[in-house]
């Protein structure tokens, strides 16, 4: 492709990400795969500036709107291109030629724009910290009080792509030792993880997905942040364990592992699509002591013939995901799915739900990937005033990549009183 078409590439796609609801990761592979006769080198600097375009979104859209244009895909990538010192008014003019597979020709108001944005800075003098930091209006405030001193290093570090891949490796089919040894053999960047027993990194964007010990269940990807809520969890061998809100079976699989494969995990979900979907994860990791059940069917009586029973009850609760946003950027300027109020009252009617599952000095983990007070200390705090009978146990777990390397992610341990 010629670098006009790859541009033109790039600003319909900013075009689909901007009208749909659906994560950016899924519209770029549905892109390509449309598009079977885009090469490999063109889809990478097509994905490449659409993703830096995603990244950047406040902090064009804030010089966008200073220099008195509308703030849309095609001005996006406009500015980004002149940002990037790739291109002068001039050879803008020729880019945007409007001939076959190019962008259409600028218009006056899009000529004004390159004008004024000639030789500036991404990062102005002028600029806001919400949008130096690439930060929604709806999260600003909150993560200021959430962060405190440490919200810019921190936001920073959020900002920032990760450059690896972490795996859990899955000790019922192998140890760390032996799935790392033979990781590097096989010509991978690989370590083991600094936190996780079972975590190892994998620098750059390997094919794992190819590999021997993916399609056997031997390995499964999981960020190392999120592989340590099962280890903040301590499922035991020989205890019953509840997963309430399993989803893909992630945590579940890791809780499973955890077990030895001993004792019984009941993975819960509303949605029992997804459960059926993560049965084949369990299969393909050969775990036998996991069962499935779909919740809030009319007439479900599981949870009430439950109530009492469960050892440890795992809620890793729906959020906002703000502390994957360096993973899934456009999260940070598009509200994908419920907002955030409507997040907390499902953060507290599914902790209502769980806490009935709990047995006499059994223990409830909550968890989420958000690095919002709101959803996780605060909802923690309320749930205990409102349930004397749980208290918590030990520290909270905090991770964060600016401190630890991992996705963001919250975990708090409640104890029911054995009376």
């Amino acid at each position: 492709m010629l670098p006009a078409a790859r541009i033109e590439a790039v600003i319909e796609l900013m075009a689909e990400i901007a009208a749909s609801d659906r994560p950016a990761e899924a519209l770029v592979s549905a892109y390509f795969r449309n598009r079977r006769f885009i090469g490999s080198k063109d889809r990478a600097a097509i994905n490449t500036r659409a993703y830096r375009v995603i990244r950047t979104y406040h902090r064009l859209g804030w010089h966008i709107a200073r220099a008195g244009a509308e703030v849309n895909p095609r001005n996006l990538v406009i500015a980004d291109l002149m940002f990037e010192r790739e291109h002068s008014p001039a050879s803008m003019e020729l880019l945007f030629s409007g001939e076959r597979f190019a962008p259409e020709p600028l218009s006056e108001g899009e000529r004004k724009l390159v004008r004024a944005l000639d030789r500036q800075n991404l990062l102005h003098p002028h600029l806001p910290l919400r949008e130096k930091t690439e930060c929604p209006d709806w999260a600003f405030e909150r993560l200021q009080r959430s962060f405190g001193a440490a919200y810019e290093a921190e936001m920073t570090a959020l900002h920032a792509p990760p450059g690896a891949v972490d795996v859990r490796v899955n000790t019922i089919k192998a140890t760390r030792d032996n799935a790392l040894a033979k990781l590097k053999k096989d010509g991978f960047a690989a370590e083991a993880g600094k936190l996780s027993p079972v975590a190892i990194r994998v620098e750059g964007r390997p094919q794992l997905s190819q590999h021997e010990f993916y399609k056997d269940g031997t390995i499964e990807f999981q960020d190392e942040g999120s592989q340590m809520i099962a280890v903040f969890a301590d499922a035991r061998p020989g205890t019953q364990v509840a997963d309430y809100c399993a989803g893909a079976g992630g945590k579940t699989l890791a809780l499973a592992a955890a077990m030895n494969n001993k004792g019984r995990i009941v993975a819960l979900d509303v949605l029992a699509d997804r459960l059926e979907k993560a049965k084949l994860r369990f299969r393909r990791a050969d775990v036998h002591n996991i069962e499935t059940h779909a919740l809030g069917e009319a007439g479900d009586k599981w949870p009430k013939r439950h109530k009492n029973y469960f050892d440890l009850v795992l809620v890793d609760a729906p959020c906002t995901g703000s502390g994957t946003w360096r993973r899934e950027p456009d999260r940070r300027w598009r509200q994908l799915g419920p907002k955030l109020e409507e997040l907390l009252r499902m953060q507290r009617d599914v902790l209502e739900g769980a806490q009935r599952l709990v047995k006499p000095g059994g223990r409830l983990v909550y968890a989420t990937c958000s690095l919002l007070n709101d959803e996780n200390e605060d909802q923690v705090a309320a749930f205990v005033a409102a349930h004397p009978e749980f208290s918590v146990s030990g520290d909270f777990l905090k991770l964060t990549p600016l401190q630890h390397g991992t996705d963001g992610f919250f975990a708090a341990a409640l104890v029911k009183t054995a009376s």
